[in-house]
Parts: C-alpha cells; sequence; structure tokens
C-alpha cells in the first residue's frame, strides 16, 4: 500500500519500520479470519486489515488519536495470529507497538482509564508491591459492589488469582545433578513469581537435573513486556537494559548457552530487544537471538523418564506468544507425547483472552474468548490442561473444574520431580 510519511518523519527509526510494513500489506483479508477480535465482532476496524489502516492514518497525521480510534487499537490483543497468517510477511507487531507508544504520548484517555493503565505498569512489574496489593484486592472483592466501576473489574479479576505463596528464597546458581554440559540464565520473572514460583521451581529440578547448570536472572523483575504492550515505552526500554546489563555482567567470563524463560509472553518480548533498543544498548540484538522458552530448549535433551504419569490424558493449549510469537510452539507437544501422556491439541486456536493485561482492560471480550477456550478445551476430556504462558495458566484456571498447569510441571513430574495436581 502507498504512504505519505515525509522524510522527516522517516527518520524516526520507529516510524521508518512502520512505514516498511505499512508498505507491505497488500490489504488482502487473509489476516482477518485469525483474529479473535473480527471473529467475535465481526466489524472490519478491530482486524488486522482495518487497524493498519487506522495506523497508518493516525502515524502520517501525527495527530491526537480519536476515542475511536483508540477503542479499535485497545481491542487488539497483540495475539499475532495474524502474522503466522499473512501472505507478504507484514510484522504487524511494528504496526501496534508504534500505535500504543504514539496513543500512549499523544492521546487523551478519560482519567479512570489512565490512572488503571498507570497502576498495572507499576504494581504488576514490582514483585514486592504486587504480593500486597493481590490480598488488597482480595479483601476488596468482598465489597466490590460498593466500589467506583473503574476498580471493580481489575479487583475480580486479582481475586481469582491463586492465593499467593510467602515469598521464597531463590539462591544465585544451581549445580548440575551430573557433569554440567551446559550453563543457561533462567529469567525469573514478577507475576509468575509471585503467585506461582512452584513453576521456576520445577524448571530449575528439570534443567539441574538433566546436566544444566542454572543461573538465576532478573533485571529489575519484569522483562519489560508489560510495560511494552501497555505502550509505556521509557519504562519498558528501561527494564530491557537492566535485564540485558545483568546478563552481559554474569558473561565476562563464561556466556551462557541460552536464556531461558518458562513465560513464552515475557520471551517474545525479549526476543525482539535487538529492535526494541535500536541503538540504545549495545548487545541487544544478540541476547534476543539466544532467548529459548524452556520447552525449546529441552526438545533435543534425553530426558530420564518413570512411570507415574504415563497415559494421563492432557489437553494442551499453545500461548499465542509462544506460536506466533517466539515461533517455538512445536517443541512442548513433541516432549510430552514423548514422555508418554496422552495428549490432545484442540483444532480451535483462538486467543484464551488474557493477554497480558487484556482481560482487566477489555473484560468482556477477554470473557468472550475464555469461555470459549474453555469449551474447547473440556470437549476434549483431558484429566488435566497444559499450557506454557502464566496469564494463559490463570485465564483458563478461572474457567474449567481441571487443574491447569505449566508444561514443565508435567515435564518435571514425569522424569521425576512431584505430581503438579
Amino acid at each position: 500500500m502507498r504512504t505519505n510519511f515525509t522524510p522527516a518523519q522517516l527518520e524516526n527509526p520507529d516510524l521508518a519500520a512502520a512505514e516498511k510494513q505499512l508498505r507491505a500489506c497488500v490489504h488482502c483479508g487473509i489476516c482477518t479470519a485469525t483474529c479473535p477480535t473480527y471473529v467475535l465482532l465481526g466489524d472490519e476496524l478491530d482486524g488486522p486489515r482495518g487497524r493498519i489502516q487506522l495506523i497508518q492514518q493516525m502515524l502520517e497525521t501525527d495527530a491526537a488519536p480519536s476515542a475511536k480510534v483508540t477503542q479499535h487499537i485497545d481491542r487488539c490483543l497483540s495475539c499475532l495470529a495474524c502474522v503466522s497468517a499473512c501472505p507478504s510477511g507484514v510484522d504487524y507487531p511494528r504496526l501496534i507497538d508504534a500505535a500504543r507508544a504514539h496513543i500512549e504520548t499523544k492521546g487523551a484517555r478519560p482519567t479512570a482509564q489512565r490512572l488503571l493503565r498507570q497502576a498495572l505498569g507499576t504494581i504488576l512489574t514490582r514483585r514486592w508491591l504486587l504480593r500486597p496489593m493481590l490480598q488488597l484486592a482480595r479483601l476488596g472483592a468482598v465489597v466490590s459492589p460498593l466500589l467506583p466501576p473503574a476498580l471493580r473489574e481489575p479487583i475480580a479479576v486479582a481475586a481469582k488469582l491463586p492465593q499467593a505463596p510467602h515469598a521464597r528464597s531463590v539462591s544465585r546458581t544451581y549445580a548440575a545433578e551430573t557433569k554440567a554440559t551446559k550453563r543457561v540464565a533462567l529469567h525469573q520473572g514478577c507475576v509468575q513469581e509471585v503467585i506461582a514460583p512452584r513453576i521456576t521451581a520445577a524448571a530449575i529440578r528439570v534443567l539441574t537435573r538433566h546436566g544444566f547448570e542454572v543461573t538465576i536472572v532478573q533485571g529489575s523483575g519484569c522483562c519489560g513486556a508489560l510495560n511494552h504492550h501497555l505502550g509505556q515505552t521509557v519504562a519498558a526500554e528501561r527494564r530491557a537494559t537492566a535485564l540485558i546489563d545483568e546478563v552481559s555482567a554474569l558473561e565476562k567470563e563464561n556466556a551462557f548457552d541460552a536464556i531461558v524463560t518458562t513465560t513464552s509472553g515475557c520471551g517474545a518480548v525479549m526476543r525482539d530487544y535487538g529492535f526494541q533498543l535500536h541503538a540504545k544498548r549495545a548487545g541487544a540484538e544478540n541476547f534476543g537471538t539466544r532467548v529459548r522458552d524452556i520447552a525449546q530448549l529441552l526438545r533435543d535433551v534425553p530426558l530420564r523418564t518413570t512411570q507415574a504419569h504415563k497415559k494421563t490424558r492432557v489437553a494442551y493449549h499453545t500461548a499465542c506468544s509462544l506460536n506466533h510469537g517466539m515461533k517455538q510452539a512445536a517443541a512442548a507437544p513433541q516432549i510430552l507425547r514423548a514422555l508418554g501422556f496422552d495428549l490432545v491439541e484442540p483444532r480451535e486456536t483462538l486467543c484464551c483472552g488474557s493477554a497480558g493485561v487484556y482481560n482487566v482492560l477489555q473484560p468482556e471480550i477477554a470473557a468472550d474468548l475464555q469461555t470459549r477456550k474453555a469449551a474447547t478445551l473440556m470437549q476434549t476430556s483431558p484429566q488435566v490442561i497444559a499450557s506454557g504462558n502464566i496469564g494463559c495458566l490463570t485465564q483458563i484456571a478461572a474457567a474449567v473444574p481441571v487443574p491447569v498447569v505449566h508444561t514443565i510441571e508435567l515435564i518435571d513430574w514425569a522424569t521425576g520431580g512431584p505430581s503438579p495436581f
């Protein structure tokens, strides 16, 4: 498609990247059938093709977005199913990320919405703050009808999250149980470590059991993904830089073989640090290329299996961030089948509606997607549901009657660890 950016505008590397993707789009519409919001709402402006037109107009004119434009951009889940479907190879994240950053700096949101977004970007990224706030949310849920409307939905979502266990002490380094063959950095993260620290614990057990020396890294806690998707560019870049700096400092004498994540929503953003930071941080691109989902790391490792788990029926939900973002979807199902689980994968692959903080900011759409996903998974008659992203786990768990666990917890169980349910 044709664009009308000025030469001065294209000196901005973010706008130049967006312009390149706008030119690549041929408006064929193949992406619309894969877009969850278009499938649910049937509105052209709630599909990738329509959003791209809105983004082009907004960026070219450098105008403050209208409430309508902001609404349609906000409704995007960033599931990136459109990226996998696009025959022209349009890198849609370059567009939606630029749009969100533009809205954040030039848009005029209602006060309650603006404060909520700021609170999410502040609280969720700090474990020391998130833990007490979740406790307050549980108390707030009791009197929810008396609270202002803007607080009811975030409190309702928070109250459904698992009870946060007490903060635990985590060592910096864990030695391999056998002769170490590889050295990896395991990102600890923010929200997951508060509500489900068992996932990191399972990852450490599996890795050390199979010859990996594990070093825990966290930067400033959050990798920046939450801020990034909220359009909070400065905070996102600060957190990304802190994580890169920490890994770089630990690698001065001995480089890591991989940087591992157990949260694919984080991994998809971490892999894109090279673009996000541009020339602002040397080594960002090299960092991103070494990020691996833990299942991808383990795919070619000979895993020692036991018998207790055999034939357990598992419905596997592929997180959008793992499938369309990290492009590492195949590893987890391969491993679980090889270990002897009775694995089923539903044909329905639409997003579950979690999408970071989407279920707080767009609760009605998120609830529709949640109900649809839960029904699809339960049709397979599973004993347990597994996925590789904490957002998906909590979103699905709130809507199904069977346990929902992380893939690495099943791998841990199958190789000598405790049962996760």
